[in-house]
């Protein structure tokens, strides 16, 4: 599933090149990628026609297009959504669900999902944390590379749980945008296991995780994200390589690039966690 770096990436492109232009028409070719649109087709087309996108936003892996009037075009790309910039006229992609025309006849945007689990919505757009978000998702964290995320406070709250440190970690109301590939990145740079619990953090450790996610993630930016396979695009159908940076995840049994010790792979929220047994010693017992 795309993480933070992929959809801010799409976020940058989506700014580029909508950010400005008034809606002409939406079109919906398949009632599932708008399933959280309550009111459904006839409404989501309505409320898009008109409207001016004034900016591309993003808040941990979601990421919307702010509208006039307070409305925002909110999406979640799932496993494998697109959002994709085409001339008018061009040829659609097979999995195409939404198509966004705008009234200067310049390129469409187009809502691209092979296997529908990501979707697009309207929201409401509400103040919180003073930042204007949309309300389905106002309870998200502010993540690692927003400018006014508190790193104290945030150490602070993945302390505050009793639980191992991924699982804090990955918990979007705590940090937002971290996924299962860069939470493995940064503990195995911030030298922690990914069981470790999160009581026993000293404030020191939790600064250096949260500092070495940061330092991922914008090295994945630089990337134009992970890319595993041709889902994974920006606007403009460009896959990112970093990849082929990627010290722990997906590398089991190779040599850790720190110590040659073998990747370890073990299973973790019915997915896996790659660590290095030696620079991540895992914890004796599970509160230990």
């Amino acid at each position: 599933m795309p993480e933070l770096p992929e959809v801010e990436v799409v976020r940058a492109g989506l700014q580029a090149h909508v950010a400005g232009r008034v809606i002409e028409q939406a079109e919906v070719l398949h009632p599932r990628a708008i399933r959280r649109h309550a009111l459904g087709s006839e409404d989501f087309t309505g409320r898009l026609a008109g409207a001016r996108v004034e900016a591309a936003s993003r808040r941990g892996k979601y990421l919307w297009l702010e509208l006039s009037d307070k409305e925002a075009l909110l999406a979640h790309l799932g496993m494998s959504g697109q959002m994709r910039v085409q001339p008018d006229g061009a040829p659609d992609e097979k999995h195409l669900r939404v198509r966004v025309r705008f009234a200067d006849g310049g390129p469409e945007l187009r809502f691209v999902d092979q296997r529908t689990f990501g979707g697009m919505a309207m929201d409401d757009l509400v103040e919180s944390d003073g930042t204007l978000l949309p309300a389905t998702i106002a309870h998200i964290g502010r993540d690692p590379m927003d400018p006014a995320f508190d790193p104290v406070r945030a150490v602070r709250a993945l302390r505050s749980r009793r639980t191992e440190v991924k699982r804090a970690l990955l918990d979007q109301t705590l940090v937002s945008g971290v996924g299962n590939i860069y939470a493995d990145e940064a503990l195995w740079r911030a030298k922690l296991h990914w069981a470790r619990p999160t009581e026993k953090l000293t404030n020191a450790q939790g600064t250096a995780l949260l500092a070495a996610a940061t330092e991922v993630m914008n090295e994945a930016l630089r990337a134009g994200g992970t890319s595993f396979d041709a889902l994974y695009v920006n606007v403009n159908g460009q896959s990112g390589y970093f990849d082929r940076s990627l010290n722990v995840y997906g590398q089991g049994d190779r040599p850790c690039r720190r110590c040659g010790t073998p990747i370890r792979r073990e299973p973790f929220m019915n997915r896996s966690s790659y660590s290095c047994p030696r620079c991540q010693p895992k914890p004796r017992s599970p509160r230990a």
